[in-house]
């Protein structure tokens, strides 16, 4: 009967595999549509020289599901395997300040979690204090996000920037379509530099329709992005019913792949997990 049934499974419904890697087109700016939005992406960058040429592009079903957390493991697990690993927060707000200056406390996690390479204003070159979206805190203070930066910070972590490094982790601010300037959304960054994406989800009620959205949002941008899989993070102390059975959920309605499970407040994930492979967007293109 456990055969029959799996022949029944309605594969249909489905969420689409991810797509090819963007490719340079003639025209630098490209407008990419997804259902009542306009990006403005710039695909030259997806193919440049000047960033590390393996790198995942980590984000969120929501804001604090615990990106860094996942993200800092994975920098261990690949400092512990050998790779020097950079790690690159465009932006962040609800900054701290310390000895004087601004800090990310999230940059201040993965730089300590990849073995402190470089420098930590490196990490995160723009940071505002304000616990809102970057823009607006970025205008709390009289300032502007620099659309630039942005995109340029990553070159610290090539051999152009002085830097090189096997891989680079980069850690968006918020969720997928959260705002990172006037004009930026996390997004827009990731189809830019063309990353896989891991989707870092947290393992409660509601996750199941969160990460169904967050992955159609990737499907769907430009030509798709190519997706790594899904995390799920025990943000709580305390788990609700439904922690025991989202996996199963996730697992049986999307085509990304469930790569595991990191316990709340744990160091390492629920089963080992070769990053290394995992970050390799020509296999994944193979598999597409």
């Amino acid at each position: 009967q456990g055969s029959h049934a799996s022949s029944l499974k309605p594969q249909a419904s489905r969420l689409p595999p991810p797509a090819s890697r963007l490719k340079p087109q003639a025209s630098s700016l490209k407008p990419q549509a997804i259902p009542g939005l306009l990006l403005r992406v710039d695909v030259t960058l997806t193919g440049m020289n000047t960033k590390p040429a393996r790198g995942l592009f980590i984000t969120g079903t929501d804001t604090a599901v615990g990106k860094t957390h996942v993200a800092a493991a994975i920098a261990r697990g690949l400092v512990a395997a050998g790779r020097t690993v950079g790690v690159y927060k465009p932006v962040a707000s609800g900054c701290v300040m310390q000895d004087g200056e601004l800090v990310s406390e999230d940059a201040l996690a993965l730089w300590q979690a990849a073995g402190r390479p470089g420098e930590l204003s490196a990490v995160c070159p723009q940071r505002f204090a304000a616990p809102i979206a970057p823009q607006r805190a970025a205008a709390a203070e009289g300032k502007q996000v620099d659309p630039a930066l942005l995109r340029s910070g990553l070159a610290y972590w090539s051999a152009a920037g002085g830097h090189p490094v096997d891989i680079v982790l980069i850690e968006g601010a918020g969720g997928l379509m959260s705002p990172l300037s006037e004009d930026d959304y996390n997004l827009t960054l990731a189809m830019e530099f063309g990353y896989p994406l891991l989707v870092v989800a947290p393992n409660t009620l509601g996750v199941i329709n969160q990460t169904l959205q967050t992955l159609i949002t990737a499907a769907t941008a430009g030509e798709g992005l190519p997706v790594a899989g899904v995390v799920l993070n025990h943000r709580d102390a305390e788990s609700d019913e439904s922690a025991a059975t989202n996996r199963a959920e996730l697992e049986a309605r999307c085509v990304s792949p469930v790569l595991g499970e990191l316990a709340h407040g744990g160091e390492t994930f629920d089963r080992e997990i070769d990053w290394w492979t995992v970050a390799d967007l020509g296999r994944l293109n193979q598999l597409a």
